[in-house]
């Protein structure tokens, strides 16, 4: 009953909610750049290329968790790259 009420509180609530394959490639991104790889790197990742199309992508680039813990100039640079 508890999504019932939370869906009357905010009924276009699903249109900002990250599905569970994002959340899990995003966690994927921000544990391999903190093991040290560069970002170019890990996006090239069979494990990034077989779940994500290049607008999904861009999309967790733009992702605040994402952005924090690689920092503004690496996500920039990588949305530059792509671009």
């Amino acid at each position: 009953m508890a999504r019932f009420s939370s869906f009357l509180r905010n009924p276009f609530s699903f249109l900002f909610a990250r599905s569970g394959k994002e959340e899990r490639v995003a966690a994927y991104i921000i544990r391999e750049h903190e093991r040290g790889r560069p970002l170019a790197e890990i996006l090239e990742d069979p494990y990034i290329r077989n779940r994500c199309t290049d607008q999904e992508l861009a999309r967790l680039l733009d992702q605040p968790e994402i952005v924090h813990a690689l920092g503004e100039s690496t996500v920039a640079e990588e949305r530059d790259r792509r671009a």
